[in-house]
């Protein structure tokens, strides 16, 4: 496999920005091509139930977060179950007050509000096309889903030079293995979220899929390994 300098961040922004400053910190060279691009929906709100009902909410992902608490400034100060720190923190800066990571991926997610004594309903926006189903975690809860933004793919051009790619999503994945020709990921590393999203990499070529040991960034990361530094 070739050192490992140069990593295709696939992920779409502002999360893909994030991603690159902390490449760079750790001397990597980021190549910025993000195969999917988030889309809010502005009638969401449209389908949303009664707020007077809701006791609390659950988010996904921090793009769940920007997109909802862009629609209204309602809800604040009810209770978040977040399915990571990152989409925790993400909860905190919109302006939710007692906002509580899974530190997980969406089961853990489903075992924090199972462990709670909340009440009524819980309200989960998040993407039109979910990873996962919340609601069907959690029979004994009423869970509503609520679609506030789309993920949807960029059609972008794979990198000329890359060494590795890190997926942040099956869908992601599905992205990249819908426009990168088998031979292309021969002598490359793929570094992968959750074991969900090395599935659709499985065709390709890559030298190695190496999945995070958790599903977040740092995992991540650190699944990446040490830049072999500047040629």
């Amino acid at each position: 496999m070739r050192p490992i300098r140069r990593v295709w961040i696939t992920r779409a922004q502002p999360g893909a920005a994030r991603t690159a400053a902390r490449l760079t910190a750790l001397g990597f060279e980021p190549v910025v091509a993000p195969l999917l691009a988030i889309r809010p929906l502005p009638d969401a709100l449209d389908q949303a139930p009664d707020f007077a009902t809701v006791a609390a909410l659950a988010f996904t992902s921090p793009n769940g977060v920007a997109a909802f608490a862009a629609l209204t400034p309602a809800l604040r100060e009810r209770p978040v179950f977040a399915v990571g720190d990152a989409t925790a923190e993400a909860a905190r800066d919109a302006g939710f007050h007692d906002a509580r990571s899974a530190a997980g991926d969406i089961h853990a997610l489903a075992r924090l509000i199972a462990a709670t004594t909340i009440k009524g309903l819980i309200l989960a926006p998040g993407a039109r096309e979910p990873a996962g189903d919340l609601p069907a975690l959690l029979p004994d809860h009423k869970v509503q889903r609520l679609p506030v933004y789309a993920a949807e793919e960029t059609e972008a051009v794979p990198p000329a030079d890359f060494d590795a790619v890190l997926l942040h999503s099956p869908r992601a994945a599905r992205a990249l293995a819908a426009i990168l020709p088998p031979e292309t990921a021969a002598n490359r590393l793929a570094v992968c979220i959750s074991a969900a999203a090395s599935v659709p990499l499985q065709a390709l070529s890559f030298t190695e899929i190496r999945i995070a040991d958790a599903p977040d960034e740092t995992s991540m990361l650190t699944a990446l390994g040490k830049s072999a530094g500047p040629v």
